[in-house]
């Protein structure tokens, strides 16, 4: 089994692949699209998508920062240097894709401040830190996703007070995306929202959203943030349109005894999720 390789090949695949849940939401959301602007972006992003399978391109010159989420199975076993094959893998599919070169070089400082440039070379960007979580069964998941620049910037993670409401959370962070949407550029969105009682928890329940969230099934508080967006009229690129956003995604943790829920926000752009899963 060659480990690095496969991480290699689903990187490839989640920087040139639209997930089959996306596309078909694409296309639900052309075939309700009134305005005929709104109408030809919106064809103009399936054929993006197609043409980038088809060639086996980025979908994106963002082609965004490596994030991996490893579920380990309780019965499963994991050979000697296994964190390291997939790191491996990620800076070998960096290469192959090509990533996009994003390293910045130097020391904490020169990094903060990107005072000596940048690495030439994609595979030099190191991937986030793993997420890694225990499962039941004897299989290991290796989740790939790639996350862009644009809903980074657009993102938040912030306490609420809930007001034993749960309507109450979900309204002010449609008044944080409602501020952001419009921003972000590259519409139609897909929000992942994840509730937890840390940042690292929230933000962690957002991510496997992204990872493992499916818009063939919504949930009903995930219908309601779809159409409280697509009510705004930001539409596709924010050109106008019904379309603001595709779908939502929505994971709730456990919570605390407490008057505050952690929230973490990310508003998924056009291409993403950027996504891939091999199974061991």
């Amino acid at each position: 089994m060659d480990i690095a390789a496969r991480v290699r090949d689903a990187l490839v695949r989640a920087g040139t692949t639209t997930p089959p849940d996306v596309m078909r939401a694409y296309k639900r959301a052309l075939e309700r699209e009134e305005d005929e602007k709104a109408a030809w972006i919106l064809e103009l992003l399936i054929k993006n998508a197609r043409i980038a399978e088809e060639s086996g391109r980025p979908l994106c010159d963002d082609t965004g920062i490596p994030h991996v989420i490893v579920e380990v199975g309780e019965d499963s076993f994991l050979p000697g240097g296994f964190f390291n094959l997939i790191r491996r893998g990620i800076a070998e599919g960096l290469l192959k894709l090509p990533g996009r070169p994003m390293a910045v070089r130097g020391d904490e400082i020169e990094r903060i401040e990107q005072s000596r440039g940048l690495y030439s070379d994609p595979s030099k960007l190191p991937p986030a830190p793993f997420l890694v979580d225990s499962v039941p069964g004897d299989e290991v998941r290796i989740h790939v996703l790639l996350l862009g620049g644009g809903p980074e910037i657009r993102a938040r993670t912030r306490r609420v007070f809930h007001r034993h409401s749960y309507r109450k959370v979900f309204e002010e962070v449609l008044t944080w995306m409602k501020t952001e949407v419009p921003l972000l550029g590259c519409t139609p969105c897909i929000p992942v929202i994840g509730i937890g009682r840390t940042h690292f928890e929230a933000t962690s329940l957002m991510l496997r959203a992204m990872a493992t969230g499916s818009l063939d099934e919504q949930s009903e508080i995930e219908d309601y943030i779809t159409e409280s967006l697509n009510s705004t009229g930001t539409g596709p690129l924010g050109l106008g349109g019904s379309t603001t956003a595709l779908g939502s995604l929505v994971n709730v943790g456990p919570q605390r005894a407490s008057g505050v829920r952690i929230v973490s926000m990310r508003l998924a752009c056009c291409v993403e999720p950027r996504r891939a899963t091999i199974k061991l």
